[in-house]
């Protein structure tokens, strides 16, 4: 399965729209949080938000996890171990105030198990090759992995 996340905060249509229309010649299934955007997905399953007791089950048997830059998605897939797509939001499409998540991936480019889709014409591709690599690299030391957890923590509201 593939799951696909925007966040809670914003919609990001392009990025659903894509996956809707790549879906179909994926060969798995597909979810989608949504967050607050327009479109409306006819080719997987999409929800406005998942709740956390919903959505960890899902990271941990998801296969890929396609996402927005932030950095919230990012310590999730660490922590499970799961590649990522990210496909950052851009101020010049109106997606977000500033192109913060630009400069994102810009740091974590060429990082194991993360891959980047500079624009929606390469999301096929990048998926291909996140569902060649099986699990993430887990390089990091326990201590990094504590932080990235605690952080991860905290970003999603749970107690620390």
């Amino acid at each position: 399965m593939i799951l696909v996340t925007v966040g809670m905060q914003l919609g990001f249509d392009r990025l659903i729209e894509a996956m809707d229309r790549l879906a179909p010649d994926l060969n798995t299934a597909v979810i989608a949080q949504t967050g607050k955007g327009r479109y409306v997905p006819r080719n997987m399953e999409a929800y406005e938000k998942i709740e956390p007791e919903r959505f960890e089950p899902m990271v941990k048997s998801a296969e890929v996890i396609v996402s927005h830059a932030g950095i919230g998605s990012v310590l999730t897939a660490a922590r499970y171990a799961k590649p990522i797509v990210l496909l950052p939001r851009r101020a010049s499409l109106n997606e977000h105030r500033n192109d913060h998540q630009m400069a994102t991936v810009r740091k974590l480019e060429g990082r194991p198990g993360i891959l980047i889709a500079q624009d929606e014409s390469e999301l096929a591709e990048r998926i291909r090759e996140a569902q060649a690599l099986g699990e993430a690299p887990q390089q990091q030391a326990p201590s990094i992995q504590q932080l990235h957890n605690a952080l991860a923590d905290f970003i999603e509201g749970r107690m620390l």
